[in-house]
C-alpha cells in the first residue's frame, strides 16, 4: 500500500523530470574512482530515455563498473526514439511498461572502434537475460526494486522532487552510497537537515545555486525553449546531493573580516549574530552566527558545525509591543534596540575551536 500511495503523489504533482547528459557527465566526471567493481542502480529511470543509463552504459568499461542496473516506472509519460527496445511478447516499444535492464557487459559490438548506443541497443535487443519486465509497478519503493537496491552499491538517479524524503529516507536505511539530484530547499527537510548536521550528506561539484535544465512532458505547460522537438524547463531550485567525498567540502573558508556590533547585528529572540554572505563570516567571533542557505555549499564540517536551522519568532515582548508582528515573525533582526529587515531563511553555525 505505502508503493501506491507514493505513486499516487507522484502522478498528481507531475514532476518526472528527465536530467540533461551534460549535465551528468559534468558531475559525475569527480567520483569516477568511486565507481570501479561496483553495482550501480538507477531506480528512477526509464532506461528508453534516461541519460543517465545512457552515462553509465557508454561509460560502462571506462567505470569499470561491474555492473548497471535500470528500472523502469510503469506510467512514464516520456517517450522517444533514441534507444528501442523490443519485447518478443508484443514487438511494441516499451512505453509505459514496468521492466528492468540489467548489464554486466558493454562491447563494441558493430566493430566501429567505439562503445555507442547502437552496442548498447544491440545488447538489449540480442541478450535475452538483459531485458525483463517487472511484476510491479517498477516504483523505487515497490519490493523488487527494494531487492534490486540491496544487491547494488550506488544509486545515481533524479528521484521525483516531490517524493525526496521518502526516497532519501530509503538509502539511508539501506546504508547505499548515492548521488542524486533535488531541490535545494530539502535541506531544510528535517530528515535532510539532520544528515547534514552529521556529515551523512553533502552537496555535489556543480554550484549549488545555478539550477538546471530538464526535459519535461509534451503536455507540459511551462517550459524554457524546445530543444530537438522536445520541451526543456528550468528548475532554479535543484543541485546534487552525495554521500561520497566531495573535496570542496574539505577546504576551509579562508575568513578576513572582523567582528563589530555595527556591522553584524543581532536577532531579536535569539542569542545570534547575522551574517549577510558566507563571505562576510568573521574571524575574530566564536558564538552562533546566521547565514544563508547557500553555505551549505561551503560546509566544511572541520571547521564549523551547523547549530540549527533558523526560523525564530520575535521575543514575546516584542510581539505585544509590535502591532505588525505577524508580517514580521521570523528572522527578524534588532539593532540598537529597534526591529529591523527581515531576513531569509537561516542556517545557524559556530566556528569550530582549534585543538
Amino acid at each position: 500500500m505505502a508503493g501506491n500511495t507514493l505513486n499516487a503523489a507522484r502522478v498528481a504533482r507531475n514532476d518526472e523530470f528527465y536530467t540533461q547528459l551534460g549535465d551528468i557527465a559534468k558531475e559525475l566526471k569527480y567520483y569516477k574512482p568511486y565507481f570501479k567493481d561496483k553495482v550501480v542502480f538507477c531506480n528512477c529511470d526509464d532506461p528508453y530515455e534516461s541519460n543517465f543509463f545512457k552515462y553509465f552504459a557508454l561509460n560502462f568499461n571506462a567505470f569499470g563498473l561491474k555492473k548497471l542496473n535500470a528500472t523502469c516506472y510503469n506510467g512514464s509519460p516520456i517517450a522517444g526514439d533514441e534507444l528501442p527496445l523490443l519485447f518478443d511478447a508484443t514487438d511494441e516499444e516499451p512505453k509505459k511498461i514496468a521492466y528492468k535492464v540489467e548489464i554486466t557487459e558493454v562491447k563494441d559490438y558493430d566493430g566501429n572502434g567505439a562503445v555507442d548506443l547502437a552496442d548498447v541497443q544491440y545488447l538489449i535487443q540480442n541478450d535475452k537475460n538483459v531485458l525483463s519486465l517487472l511484476k510491479g509497478n517498477g516504483s523505487f519503493d515497490s519490493d523488487e526494486c527494494k531487492e534490486l537496491l540491496k544487491k547494488s552499491d550506488i544509486v545515481v538517479t533524479n528521484p521525483p522532487f516531490s517524493l525526496f524524503r521518502e526516497y532519501l529516507a530509503m538509502l539511508e536505511k539501506y546504508e547505499k552510497q548515492f548521488i542524486i539530484i533535488g531541490n535545494t530547499n530539502a535541506l531544510t527537510y528535517k530528515e535532510t537537515f539532520r544528515m547534514f548536521q552529521q556529515d551523512k550528506i553533502r552537496t555535489g561539484y556543480t554550484n549549488f545555486n545555478v539550477g538546471m535544465f530538464f526535459q519535461v512532458p509534451d503536455n507540459w505547460e511551462k517550459y524554457h525553449h524546445i530543444e530537438n522537438g522536445k520541451k526543456i524547463a528550468r528548475v532554479s531550485t535543484s543541485c546534487w546531493f552525495t554521500n561520497l567525498p566531495v573535496s570542496k567540502h574539505n577546504e576551509e573558508l579562508i575568513l578576513y573580516k572582523h567582528y563589530s556590533p555595527n556591522e553584524y547585528p543581532n536577532y531579536a529572540n535569539y542569542e545570534a549574530i547575522n551574517v549577510q554572505t558566507y563571505t562576510e563570516i568573521p574571524d575574530d567571533y566564536e558564538g552562533i552566527m546566521g547565514v544563508p542557505i547557500t553555505f551549505i555549499d561551503k560546509f566544511n564540517p572541520n571547521q564549523f558545525e551547523i547549530i540549527g536551522c533558523c526560523e525564530p519568532a520575535i521575543e514575546i515582548e516584542t510581539y505585544k509591543k509590535c502591532s505588525y508582528f505577524k508580517e514580521y515573525k521570523s528572522r527578524q533582526i534588532i539593532h540598537n534596540g529597534v526591529l529591523c529587515q527581515k531576513t531569509y531563511h537561516r542556517l545557524l553555525i559556530r566556528k569550530k575551536l582549534k585543538q
